[in-house]
């Protein structure tokens, strides 16, 4: 179906639209979209991302927390044409798409909007399930914290307040690096590779024996703010690594929060921010931009925006993001023989390999392929949850996304093993997943460290 005859089908619906809450980013949309495909009088081409083709009056994002009362997560069952019919409600901002394929769309829906949403749905025989009832609810049960007094004795016990049956704040995890390049210091080390736009450090963990003519291996975690489970599974695969040094057979390199700005704005003001918050475009008031579409390869592509108030919002240019641009200087300045490069989010238990900018592979596709089936058997095994990931290629898989960390690595780095991993859920949690899931998911993560690093090393001597 083409968004023209969507406009048409549509024009009773969204004559006049309400003031329209898109998660924290709150703007208004005028309510004078015409049947001629117009808005305020001028034309809108055909193929025209609508959200990017409305005006769009933005107001500053408050500093207070943000709440979700009320709010639910939908699950919707869109089969050939109803896709673009679920598009066009997040275009419009009556939903926020969290992820999907083309056919199973997890949307988050403003109480509000409820009603609404419903019954658009219904008219147009589009199947849906309540996934997360009342997502404040969900919210304020996920992270039940240690007490003052427990962490106290932890950190007088370990010397650090990492554990991992809560979420820890950036300045728990960045004691808890400085912890580790103090007491290993023959195997660990600490560097700032650069700042974050809000001056907070980048702080990367080289784990390393010394060992001459091994591969390098870089983890990160934490590019998407409200991924918590991202960070969390990152530190544990690093406590693994540093605990069993004995075993190493590699180099790593590990960036816990690529985003360490809008990971603490997720604990103190909006839990499902997902963007950095860097300041607006001059005469612009909508904060962020998406990091993982800040890339310097096919920057500005498919899944991507250029509206500042977007949630996939590409930034002015490649890399002019503090936190992207510090990565893409680590990597010109390092001497390392980097063979594999892994990204840790979530959720929705993927795990894919390049190319994300269009339905397209690369040239040993076969061979990421292979090593992905690897890695999603020793996860399956690492638990007695038996978790599912699908294996894949990026856009086919999932959906397009231009500018991401994985593409550039294969593309411009040249490392061979690139992934992003999409940690847990299915989607019965979502983002919001409780912390007494931290540990099976971390477990997870680490069996694809370790399958990932073993086909890195036959790579290596080959």
């Amino acid at each position: 179906m083409r968004t023209t005859g969507i406009n048409r089908a549509f024009v009773a619906f969204i004559t006049f639209l309400p003031v329209l809450i898109y998660q924290t980013e709150a703007f208004y949309i005028k309510n004078n979209l015409t049947s001629q495909y117009e808005y305020d009088g001028v034309p809108i081409e055909a193929g025209v991302d609508i959200s990017d083709a409305i005006m769009v009056k933005a107001v500053e994002i408050p500093e207070e927390t943000v709440t979700y009362e009320g709010s639910q997560v939908w699950r919707v069952l869109a089969d050939n044409d109803q896709g673009e019919f679920v598009s066009y409600l997040q275009e419009t901002g009556e939903v926020s798409k969290w992820v999907g394929t083309e056919s199973v769309i997890d949307v988050l829906v403003r109480p509000d909007m409820i009603p609404r949403v419903s019954r658009f749905l219904r008219e147009r025989q589009i199947k849906y399930d309540v996934m997360i009832p009342d997502l404040q609810q969900a919210i304020d049960q996920e992270n039940p914290l240690p007490s003052p007094e427990e962490l106290e004795e932890l950190q007088g016990r370990k010397g650090h307040k990492m554990e991992w049956s809560s979420y820890h704040r950036l300045d728990d995890i960045h004691g808890y690096l400085d912890y580790l390049a103090v007491t290993y210091p023959s195997i660990c080390s600490v560097m700032s590779i650069g700042n974050s736009f809000e001056g907070r450090p980048l702080k990367v963990l080289r784990i390393s024996k010394g060992q001459p003519n091994v591969p390098s291996i870089w983890i990160d975690g934490g590019i998407h703010a409200r991924e918590w489970v991202s960070p969390a599974a990152v530190t544990y695969i690093i406590d693994n690594l540093v605990e069993n040094s004995d075993d190493l057979k590699a180099d790593y390199y590990i960036l816990p929060v690529v985003n360490p700005d809008g990971y603490e704005y997720t604990f103190r003001g909006d839990r499902l921010w997902r963007k950095n918050r860097s300041s607006p475009e001059k005469g612009g008031v909508c904060i962020g931009v998406d990091l993982n579409r800040n890339f310097g390869y096919k920057w500005g592509g498919l899944g991507t925006s250029k509206q500042p108030c977007r949630e996939i919002y590409t930034g002015t240019s490649p890399f002019s993001e503090p936190e992207t641009a510090a990565i893409k200087n680590f990597f010109d300045a390092t001497a390392g023989n980097f063979s594999a490069y892994l990204t840790f989010h979530s959720y929705g238990q993927y795990i894919l390999y390049p190319w994300g900018y269009d339905k397209r592979v690369p040239p040993d596709y076969a061979e990421l392929e292979e090593v992905g089936r690897a890695s999603a058997a020793s996860m399956k095994s690492a638990t007695g949850d038996h978790s599912i990931y699908t294996v894949g290629n990026s856009a086919t898989t999932l959906y397009a996304a231009s500018g991401g960390a994985d593409d550039w690595a294969k593309a411009m780095l040249k490392i061979k093993y690139a992934y992003t991993i999409e940690l847990r859920d299915r989607g019965r949690h979502g983002f919001i997943l409780p912390a007494k899931y931290i540990i099976p998911t971390a477990q997870e993560a680490l069996a694809a460290v370790n399958t990932v690093t073993m086909a890195s090393l036959k790579n290596y001597k080959n």
